[in-house]
């Protein structure tokens, strides 16, 4: 799982305001970041099903909030997946 002060650092890194934890942003950052965790748990435990089932939810979740996103305000978008180096 996510520590909590990785994920406070990346509350702080992707707010938009000072008091924002909520926006789209965050929430994407803070799936990829437990998305990383599971993909390395799961190179050593091929067989764990239940692991896989989290990972596939969690990237089935994070697409709909970039979808959302790229909807709502496509530069917003664009600058999320660069600082995230989610696609090529």
């Amino acid at each position: 799982m996510v520590v909590l002060h990785q994920k406070k650092d990346l509350i702080a890194k992707f707010r938009r305001s000072p008091t924002d934890v909520g926006s789209p942003e965050v929430q994407v950052a803070i799936l990829t970041a437990r998305i990383e965790v599971i993909n390395q748990h799961l190179q050593s435990a091929k067989k764990d099903k239940m692991a896989q089932r989290g990972l596939l939810q969690l990237v089935g979740k994070r697409r709909r909030l970039l979808d959302y996103l790229a909807d709502k305000d496509t530069q917003r978008y664009q600058t999320l997946i660069k600082q995230l180096k989610l696609r090529k």
